[in-house]
């Protein structure tokens, strides 16, 4: 007679191969579940680029108000979202009429002066300093020129390229998407181009395309 632990010895030995196909079956379920799902598994990283700004950058309210009499509707460019982006100023000055100065020095306030409320909440700031003042060309200048009180390397690059889109894209102050700046000491001004990249990287433009004159 056959003792019990030779009947029982083959039994228990079909468990090991029983437990690797069922550890088997798992792993190839999961992995149709991941595959259904739309994962898929990576050694490399994955840049999906920087999270989107919430921040709308639009203000509806000054483009559906009508400048007061004797004001004009202006455009200058104010940061919003890390991007330059126009916002809708009313000033007392008409490009069409007054002087290329007196134009230059209007935009150069409208850069100085705090948001409103409405263009806070739609995200927008500015980084053009106070103090910053814009004269006429010295004797010398090329046509066109104008003057500020720092040489304009010298701004913060978000500063600079506030002035330098609001002053180009001005019918009265550029011409072909560039306009003419110079500092106050005796260095030639440049000619600053207002671009797409200029718009969109503000901060990593230092020199805003900057071109020398002949």
């Amino acid at each position: 007679m056959r003792s019990e632990r030779a009947y029982g010895a083959p039994h228990r030995g079909r468990r090991g191969p029983r437990r690797a196909v069922a550890a088997l079956a798992a792993v190839v379920a999961c992995a149709a579940l991941a595959g259904g799902c739309g994962i898929r598994s990576t050694s490399v990283p994955v840049d999906a680029g920087a999270a989107p700004s919430r921040m709308p950058c639009r203000t509806a309210s000054a483009e559906a108000t009508a400048p007061p009499p004797g004001n004009v509707s202006v455009r200058v460019y104010l940061v919003c979202a890390s991007q330059l982006v126009t916002v809708e100023r009313s000033v007392a000055v008409d490009e069409s009429r007054s002087g290329r100065l007196l134009i230059a020095q209007a935009l150069l306030a409208e850069l100085q002066r705090d948001p409103d409320a409405a263009e806070r909440r739609a995200g927008f700031s500015t980084d053009v300093p106070a103090a910053l003042r814009v004269t006429d060309a010295h004797k010398g200048d090329p046509e066109g020129t104008l003057r500020l009180s720092e040489q304009p390397d010298d701004l913060p690059a978000e500063a600079l390229a506030q002035v330098v889109c609001s002053y180009a894209e001005s019918e009265s102050l550029g011409s072909g998407g560039s306009v003419l700046l110079g500092g106050p000491g005796n260095y030639a001004p440049r000619g600053y181009l207002c671009t797409s990249e200029t718009k969109s990287l503000p901060g990593e433009v230092p020199t805003l395309g900057a071109v020398g004159l002949s």
